[in-house]
């Protein structure tokens, strides 16, 4: 476990408002792009404003993206949630690509904009003391010490027929007594 792991917040994934039942809503408002027109360390925002810019605009039509040039400061995205959450990266000395990631990172990510320690692999509002359901929650636990094939519990374990076969077996009935009479007809004549 590293450092840094013991100062993150613990939690549960979480996804806002039911998102992604029925349709699924960008948590991303909107992106503002903080950069230096003149300055080296801005060079990777300015790439990707030139050659990405347009691209992402295209792709994500509900988040509106801001352009703001500073005068000799660093760059920086600064991104801001539907729950009015603000996250913000610094970008200074960045690639092209590197941006393009982390404007991916921005879209995609949760709306708190933080990262959380996973207790546990589910979770639950209504914890049962039962524990978790398995498939053999209800079964009777002779099941686990029976030798297999045990006639006792074949029997047990008949199931009924279906409706799909308890209606192939009327019409094989049928069938059967259909040709019973047309034979004792033809054996009457």
């Amino acid at each position: 476990m590293s450092n840094k792991n013991l100062f993150m917040k613990f939690g549960f994934p979480r996804a806002p408002l039911n998102n992604g039942i029925g349709r699924y809503v960008c948590q991303l408002q909107r992106v503002t792009l903080k950069f230096c027109k003149n300055h080296g360390g801005s060079r990777g925002v300015r790439e990707f404003l030139e050659h990405d810019l347009l691209d992402y605009a295209k792709e994500n039509p509900g988040v509106v993206v801001y352009v703001k040039p500073r005068r000799h400061r660093s760059p920086i995205i600064n991104a801001e949630y539907l729950n009015g959450t603000n996250h913000w990266i610094s970008c200074h000395n960045l690639t092209r690509e590197e941006i393009v990631k982390w404007m991916e990172l921005v879209r995609t990510q949760a709306s708190d904009g933080s990262a959380v320690r996973l207790r546990k692999k589910f979770h639950t509002e209504f914890p049962s003391i039962q524990g978790p359901w398995t498939p053999f929650t209800f079964k009777d636990p002779v099941e686990n010490i029976i030798q297999f094939p045990d006639k006792k519990l074949g029997a047990y374990l008949r199931r009924e027929p279906t409706a799909t076969e308890q209606l192939i077996q009327i019409f094989k009935e049928q069938q059967e007594s259909k040709d019973e009479k047309e034979k004792i007809q033809i054996s009457c004549e």
